[in-house]
């Protein structure tokens, strides 16, 4: 239930006067505390959305419910979340719809999941093939967090992609497929088989090594189009009277998107013709090695405890929103 009054269990976001974001869950009788006052949920329920409420020592709150980015951008993580506007890109530039058949690979902390499974609905299908369970433990948590319980158009699967897909979907049978992982070239071969005819690859890749490597790969596998590639980057306004002017600060690089589309079997994609700029092809190909490509990416580790600590958050959430043992009660999410 996203629309109407708010109701006992509705995600609320608060909005304070310097533009600071807190999220609760509406309960009655509980109290939402900051150090400066308080109010009680009492007072939101039954409320329309867009509610002003105060607290004791009269700082005032806006109180929506919190949209999908906003979501994402807060909810406990393990790995790295791809950002909105790189979520927003890929539903489009795939052209996800209702009702598709979606596969996605490396499913990291759920944040394109909910994206993938908001555009194929109830009617659709999503796959979600993850190497770590531990990751696919968060995503899950976060993915049910979210919707209020288990989406019926998910299937979360731990293990490689290459072991997994051919025994999960029948060959041509896929519409759309979504990699983000450090070697997606190596996996060409299994998302072909999958994939109807016409059907949409998408790939999402940090350094431009990557970039260059999954495209010339494409193109020599012979089974897809032309490859496109494109960034976006997000810079946020200034508005305050006549000073309207540029944010200081931008969201700037955070991935590079390819696209490219299943030939139908047996047919060649044509060559595009065009002049290579000297050196564009190198004799000798570049070698790739996971662990050498994420030490140069800068990728940091992920700590076991911190793992560790966000399922046990998650595991608490689920048993209080099933009516289960809890630790104890928390107005934060």
């Amino acid at each position: 239930m996203r629309r109407g009054p708010f109701r006992e269990g509705d995600k609320v976001q608060l909005t304070d006067p310097k533009g600071r974001l807190h999220t609760i869950v509406l309960q009655a009788q509980k109290v939402f505390h900051t150090h400066r006052g308080s109010f009680d949920h009492d007072v939101l329920l039954g409320a329309p959305e867009g509610t002003v409420v105060a607290t004791t020592s009269g700082i005032e709150y806006l109180a929506l419910r919190p949209l999908l980015s906003d979501y994402v951008l807060s909810m406990p993580r393990g790995a790295a979340v791809i950002y909105p506007k790189d979520a927003g890109q890929i539903v489009t530039m795939a052209d996800i719809y209702p009702g598709a058949r979606v596969v996605e690979a490396g499913v990291g902390s759920g944040a394109l999941s909910l994206s993938l499974l908001r555009a194929v609905g109830d009617r659709g299908s999503l796959l979600s093939i993850e190497r770590r369970e531990d990751f696919a433990a968060i995503a899950q948590g976060n993915v049910e967090e979210f919707f209020g319980g288990v989406h019926p158009a998910w299937d979360v699967r731990v293990g490689d992609l290459a072991d997994v897909l051919p025994d999960a979907v029948e060959p041509g049978s896929v519409d759309r497929v979504v990699l983000d992982m450090l070697a997606p070239w190596e996996n060409l071969g299994v998302v072909a088989d999958a994939l109807a005819p016409g059907g949409v690859l998408v790939a999402y890749v940090a350094t431009a090594t990557q970039l260059s490597r999954f495209a010339e790969d494409a193109k020599a596998d012979g089974r897809f189009t032309e490859p496109t590639a494109w960034e976006s980057m997000v810079r946020g306004w200034h508005l305050e009277g006549l000073a309207v002017r540029p944010e200081h600060r931008m969201i700037g690089h955070t991935g590079f998107l390819i696209t490219t589309r299943r030939m139908a079997p047996g047919v060649v994609a044509p060559v595009r013709r065009r002049r290579p700029a000297p050196g564009a092809y190198a004799e000798s190909a570049v070698s790739f090695d996971e662990d050498e490509l994420a030490t140069d990416l800068g990728q940091r580790a992920i700590s076991d405890k911190k793992i560790r600590r966000v399922r046990r958050d998650l595991d608490a959430r689920r048993d209080r929103r099933e009516g289960g043992p809890t630790s104890g009660p928390s107005d934060a999410i």
